[in-house]
């Protein structure tokens, strides 16, 4: 079953996901490479206070939290307890050493939950890829690594111009570990591949009686076998014979597959098709797939988006149809939506609400509202919204935003100056547009009074906008649905209708299904971007509730 978890990587693959039951792993782990290098590296005394891993751009601190992780792993013993131990004593008590010990259990319950025939691709930078290439070791057996895929991300301008001291960084790695040696790989083509035209302009210059381009190959065996010596309508043998069975040659020579010369004193060739060439041989080296543009028709406006050619490659090669695909760290989706296009069954997983509300939108847009899948770790109840609220208010506002369809403000955490989302629509009939028109929106996780509308209210004055919507966990009072009623209404021309220019929801109203009350709502633009549509898809929509029971392992 396609499923989206909420909550934190590790948890979620110990409750729920069983042993070898999953074939593909992509993983992207979030990591603050535009950081100054050296911090990483920094002496700390272990007694900082718990980072909030919560949030994207808090994630790998050395502090208590991460002694504790790191001292876990240690304390389990086996070659990774050993790695992580070796990393100690190079790194010390540093951000790079938290980041080591925070992946080293997810890249061991990763592991356990790959089939034997499965495969792993980790997407890293250089900032800490040698040291993820010996964890991995540790983890699956040096024995098991496959490739060190690099993709050439970007051109022109930017990070590939030099710098004053070193190179400019135009790749990313990908590790590619088998579970064992039972993992089977589906070689990739490219016809699009640089240099690919230039090789069928130069080799492919004769054509066959039905217009068949082709060109000619060599037959000789590169060893000398004495059943591979023989004579062959009048042409004599290689010097060391024919590379295939006088069977063979037989064949291929019914099939039109050789090239005869004129003169018996020439070899025999073999006769390779143009039309029947998938393309170049996919290496290692992946410089054909480009990094999202900023015009791109997929590009959603996540910080670490990455190109669905990208993981579409990934799944073609190590997976079939009705696999499942695995993507811890999810962030907008693109893992779970190309497996979605490929008919691959899918889970996903990410720690922040905001993500999943993507993840969810992607999808909708995407297949058109139907892909099947469940959601496991949103809420789904007050209790729930409560719970959410008191543990991260940060979640809980991405979660109530989601919850009617609108984007974050994007400005930092306390200077959103009382609007933490909005939400825009045209005010016109059919699909002409018009002025665009703008909803401002609050959330309150805690006590709400009037003077939370009337702040809202001037908000709305402010920012010239035609709706502003106040979403709050407790019920409204008398003074507050008063102070709305006061607002007036936003009148639309498009749909001669007006609109309460003051709205109040709350959780429980949203969770029952109300929604914000304004024009033209199937044209309003939701979280972000939406995504190119897939022209087929075989699913229905569904979710199922929070609270699921954990896996027999």
């Amino acid at each position: 079953m396609n499923t989206l978890y909420y909550g934190d990587n590790l948890d979620i693959l110990r409750r729920y996901i069983k042993d070898e039951s999953v074939d593909l792993i992509y993983l992207d782990p979030p990591f603050k490479s535009d950081r100054d290098y050296n911090i990483l590296f920094e002496e700390k005394n272990g007694t900082g206070a718990a980072s909030q891993i919560k949030a994207f751009e808090d994630t790998w601190q050395w502090d208590q939290t991460a002694a504790t992780a790191y001292h876990e792993v240690v304390e389990a013993g086996g070659k990774v307890s050993e790695v992580m131990q070796a990393f100690r004593k190079v790194l010390g008590h540093s951000d790079m050493l938290a980041y080591l010990a925070m992946m080293a259990p997810r890249l061991v319950e990763l592991r356990r939950v790959l089939k034997a025939t499965g495969s792993l691709y980790l997407h890293c930078d250089t900032t800490a890829s040698h040291y993820l290439k010996l964890l991995l070791d540790a983890v699956f057996g040096a024995q098991n690594f496959r490739n060190e895929i690099i993709w050439k991300r970007k051109t022109g301008r930017g990070e590939t111009n030099h710098k004053s001291n070193k190179f400019g960084v135009c790749t990313d790695s990908i590790f590619f570990f088998a579970r064992s040696d039972q993992a089977e790989l589906n070689a990739q083509f490219n016809m699009d591949a640089p240099g690919y035209q230039d090789y069928v302009d130069k080799f492919f210059r004769h054509v066959d009686e039905y217009g068949r381009k082709f060109r000619i190959d060599n037959l000789a065996s590169p060893s000398a076998r004495p059943n591979l010596i023989y004579e062959y309508k009048g042409y004599k043998p290689p010097k060391k014979g024919w590379a295939i069975s006088r069977e063979k040659m037989e064949q291929w020579d019914k099939e039109g597959r050789l090239y005869f010369p004129k003169e018996k004193e020439g070899r025999i060739q073999r006769k390779r098709y143009l039309d029947e060439l998938q393309g170049k041989p996919v290496q290692n080296l992946w410089d054909d797939i480009e990094m999202i543009g900023a015009q791109a028709a997929e590009r959603l406006g996540y910080p670490t988006q990455k190109p669905v050619a990208l993981l579409e490659r990934i799944i073609q090669a190590s997976s079939a149809e009705g696999d499942v695909v695995l993507d811890p760290f999810c962030g907008c989706g693109t893992t779970i939506s190309a497996a979605q296009q490929l008919k691959r069954e899918w889970i996903g997983i990410d720690v922040t609400c905001l993500a999943v509300t993507l993840m969810k939108h992607r999808i909708k847009e995407t297949f058109g509202g139907n892909a099947h899948y469940v959601v496991v770790g949103e809420p789904v109840s007050l209790p729930d919204a409560e719970a959410l609220a008191q543990q991260d208010r940060m979640q809980f506002q991405w979660w109530a935003l989601g919850l009617v369809g609108a984007r974050p403000v994007e400005q930092k955490k306390g200077a959103d100056h009382g609007i933490d989302g909005r939400l825009y629509f045209h005010d016109t009939h059919a699909l002409q547009k018009g002025a665009t028109h703008q909803i401002v929106i609050s959330v309150k996780s805690g006590h709400v009074s009037v003077k939370d509308v009337r702040d809202l209210r001037g908000v709305i004055e402010r920012e010239h906008a035609a709706i502003g919507v106040l979403i709050t966990l407790e019920d409204a009072t008398n003074p507050m649905r008063q102070e709305t009623a006061d607002a007036g209404f936003y009148h639309s021309d498009g749909w001669h209708q007006d609109f309460p220019r003051l709205q109040i929801l709350t959780i429980q109203d949203l969770l029952d299904g109300r929604t914000i009350e304004y024009p033209y709502q199937q044209y309003s633009n939701v979280s972000l971007r939406k995504p190119k549509q897939a022209k087929d898809s075989e699913a229905v929509y569904g979710e199922l509730p929070l609270h699921e029971h954990p896996v027999d392992r």
